[in-house]
């Protein structure tokens, strides 16, 4: 069971001490395939000291809705399953996160707390606060990408084509098959906190918080392991051969569709990784899908984690900041509310429906994400209310909103991250373009519109 310990790192140089040893989940929310998991279980172990995991349910998180908490809590419900069945108390903390998980380790005096690494600033916090408030050894283990981000990358990459030999070089190393957690031999007695089954599962916990319920759920995008593994079986059986040639046909399903798992943490991406790489690993559709799961996903990463302000204007490279400043007050022909935004009220039939797309299914084409997000910016007075638009209107809708991955493509889109100067032109400057008529030059634009369009 022992976990590379390049993945490890220790937040606050607390030694491990002798009592019981917790792990706080938060962004990996699964039993399979975590190597966080692993760790806390080989540490409590090694130690002959009972074994708990905890997850702190903050009461609001960056706009998210009962879409996004749903998904969660209902994935939340498998993991507590599979963790009684390992005699592994599953606890909710309800609060603010790090005061809880301060509270809990006062009450609870643990030898070690084993935590998820995250690089959004305001998980960083909580770590951070966690570790110097707790008085425990905080460790935290890299589980969400493949090549821990500390180790992929020590600074801010310019784009792909620099972290790419990086990961490559180190890919072996860490594209391994994972161990499993085991029925934890010792229990721990009296352990005062609730339980999640006792709390009445999703369901009830779901009813009880007070969140923006106009943003209902999705049907037809199931939560928890047990989908996200079925879903994956399902595209490498059936989608993965035609990947490259169709994943940028918004039509066409072409994509894995994995994301919401991977943003939730119900699905390993090393897990899938290692199922793509077996079944096609080589081919032209398997390399061009571990390039998006594996190189994209950790330069996402590494942008949050080296750039503070990865959702700000400030976050933009030095020379798409001086062009959006030489071209801000260039007159835009036309402008939007928020609320024509959210409402799809523009001018832009094809625009309309790749919004009327997201508010319905939770989900958007990489592709469409892109025009969609570039022509906020050229329908709003500045940058930053273009910013301030798209990070909201995909917080608010996508299933994987919130995401480094998500805030690294709205950079792209508006602020030229991980690109390159382009000609000049009104309003974008040297910021890439792109227009309808390119996108028809792709796919089927009116079909698109047709699917989508009145849809409300």
């Amino acid at each position: 069971m022992t976990v590379d310990q390049r993945r490890i790192f220790n937040l606050n140089d607390i030694p491990v001490s002798g009592g019981p040893v917790v792990y706080w989940m938060s962004r990996d929310q699964r039993v399979a395939d975590n190597w966080a998991l692993l760790h806390a279980q080989q540490l409590a172990l090694q130690g002959n000291v009972p074994l708990a995991v905890v997850f702190a349910l903050a009461p609001a998180f960056l706009g998210a809705t009962v879409r996004q908490y749903a998904f969660m809590l209902r994935g939340l419900d498998q993991v507590a399953a599979r963790l009684q069945e390992l005699n592994i108390p599953f606890i909710l903390l309800r609060g603010n996160p790090p005061d809880e998980v301060c509270r809990f380790t006062r009450e609870h005096n643990p030898g070690a707390l084993v935590c998820d690494f995250d690089p959004l600033r305001i998980k960083r916090a909580w770590r951070d606060q966690v570790a110097i408030d707790s008085g425990v050894a905080c460790i935290e283990v890299d589980s969400h990408n493949i090549v821990p981000c500390r180790i992929a990358s020590p600074k801010l990459e310019y784009g792909a084509y620099t972290i790419r030999p990086k990961i490559h070089r180190l890919l072996p190393e860490f594209l391994t098959d994972f161990p499993q957690p085991v029925r934890h031999p010792s229990d721990w007695q009296n352990l005062s906190q609730a339980h999640f089954s006792k709390e009445g599962g999703a369901e009830s916990i779901l009813s009880s918080l007070s969140i923006d319920g106009r943003v209902g759920e999705v049907a037809s995008v199931v939560a928890g392991e047990a989908a996200a593994h079925r879903h994956l079986l399902d595209f490498i059986t059936h989608g993965l051969d035609r990947y490259d040639s169709l994943r940028n046909d918004p039509n066409a399903a072409g994509q894995s569709g994995l994301s919401p798992w991977l943003h939730f943490g119900q699905l390993s991406a090393q897990r899938a990784a290692l199922e793509a790489g077996r079944a096609a690993g080589g081919t032209v559709s398997g390399d061009a899908f571990l390039e998006e799961l594996v190189i994209r996903r950790e330069l996402s990463d590494n942008f949050c984690w080296y750039n503070m302000n990865y959702d700000r204007v400030q976050g933009f490279p030095e020379w798409a900041q001086k062009t959006i400043a030489e071209h801000r007050h260039d007159r835009r022909e036309f402008t939007y509310s928020c609320e024509q935004f959210e409402a799809g009220e523009t001018h832009d039939p094809l625009w309309n429906s790749a919004q009327a797309e997201m508010r319905t299914s939770g989900r958007m084409h990489g592709y469409l994400r892109m025009y969609w997000a570039k022509k906020i910016l050229e329908w709003t007075p500045s940058p930053e209310a273009a910013m301030q638009t798209a990070i909201y209107l995909n917080d608010r809708y996508q299933l994987d909103g919130r995401d480094p991955n998500g805030y690294a493509g709205i950079a792209w889109s508006i602020g030229g991250v991980h690109d390159r100067a382009w000609g000049q032109r009104p309003v974008f400057g040297k910021i890439r373009y792109m227009n309808s008529k390119g996108c028809r030059r792709k796919f089927d634009v009116d079909r698109h519109i047709h699917t989508w369009a009145g849809i409300r």
